[in-house]
């Protein structure tokens, strides 16, 4: 695999790398958190998964197309990470023109020397969303383009498309929505420029959506998982080749607990993985990685025959992840390298002796955490 990671950006990931903690730290075990808020009935619990379920936004449908009005100089000059500066802007969609307010998001992303257009956070407070595809939305995370470079669409389209495979392995994963954002200048109501964008589920509606709600606590360890899926979004961050993420310290990752008062995990922003492979995108030096297409396994060790148990919705899944790619508007070369990408996987999946080599041999059994 071609590596594309400059010396500039490179330096911009040492400086805003996440505190991914170290993977053979052992941690000592300790009780989950106790919820105190009661439950509420299981109708109750039903009603809110089937309206998260069926959000108009994230039913699949055409490219959805939009334009967003807005004094985006400013909304780019705003590089403080977490900032809640808001700014406000005009969401157009089938004719019908929403107020919203919009700020900058990220980290990584938010460096100039990464960046030249940030991701946004898109707040429809107050805006009349009846009837249109944004019914039922507050908040939503706008994946955005890079840079006005050839390639800036593709990596969005990539990223979409990992959000696509991870939803055909579990419902512990985030949907996405592929959109055409037109940018327009709110003072001279020029064109900026028309890029690829995605739209990512908000992290309520992906809790309702599997009967749990969100749990905000750092420093889980692996064993307060529910087993079984903490295994199967481990083989996922690894399939997609993402490290960018740390349960441990709450980076990517979206904790939820279900009435059973178990805890999954459920990942997301996988733009700095191998499978999206932006120019941008490097491993944290701590991990040893000479690319983000280096994969890693990070998760819990587990024995071959519980490895296999977790590939098999994978495997029973390879050609349809296959389709998605071939039927998607990536141009050729980036169709290439996520197909070849994605069949290195399936191979270290393969038979039990591929998983023994891939992801038994050499697990420490004192990896507690990440």
């Amino acid at each position: 695999m071609m590596h594309r990671l400059t010396s500039s950006a490179l330096v911009a990931l040492v400086l805003a790398a996440p505190a991914l903690l170290a993977q053979n730290t052992a941690a000592p075990a300790r009780k989950p958190a106790v919820v105190l808020k009661p439950w509420p009935e299981d109708d109750v619990l039903l009603a809110r998964r089937t309206d998260a379920q069926q959000r108009k936004l994230f039913q699949d449908g055409p490219l959805l197309e939009f334009a967003l009005t807005a004094e985006f100089n400013e909304i780019n000059s705003e590089r403080t990470p977490n900032n809640s500066k808001r700014f406000p802007g005009v969401l157009t969609v089938d004719g019908t023109e929403l107020p919203v307010a919009l700020g900058s998001r990220g980290h990584l992303r938010l460096k100039s020397q990464t960046c030249d257009f940030v991701p946004i956070k898109v707040e429809f407070a107050h805006a009349p969303l009846a009837g249109t595809i944004f019914e039922g939305q507050t908040t939503l995370k706008l994946g955005t383009h890079c840079r006005n470079e050839r390639d800036a669409d593709q990596y969005v389209m990539r990223e979409y498309l990992a959000y696509k495979l991870a939803n055909l392995v579990t419902p512990l994963s985030f949907r996405a929505r592929l959109a055409r954002a037109t940018y327009i200048d709110a003072r001279s109501k020029k064109r900026i420029s028309t890029h690829s964008a995605l739209f990512l589920e908000h992290e309520n509606d992906v809790a309702r959506r599997l009967g749990a709600r969100e749990v905000r606590q750092p420093h889980m360890v692996f064993n307060e998982f529910d087993r079984e899926s903490l295994t199967t979004t481990m083989l996922l961050e690894y399939m997609l080749g993402n490290t960018d993420y740390s349960i441990w310290a709450l980076h990517n990752v979206l904790i939820v607990q279900d009435k059973r008062r178990k805890f999954f995990p459920v990942p997301y922003d996988f733009d700095s993985s191998g499978m999206v492979h932006p120019p941008y995108a490097a491993p944290d030096p701590r991990l040893a990685l000479r690319s983000v297409t280096d994969r890693l396994y990070r998760g819990p060790c587990r024995t071959v025959d519980e490895f296999g148990a977790a590939a098999e919705p994978f495997r029973a899944r390879q050609a349809e992840m296959a389709a998605v790619i071939d039927s998607s508007e990536l141009e050729g070369a980036n169709k290439r390298e996520m197909k070849d990408y994605l069949e290195s996987f399936f191979r270290r999946i393969a038979t039990p002796a591929s998983i023994k080599k891939t992801f038994v041999d050499g697990c420490p059994a004192t990896r507690a955490r990440i």
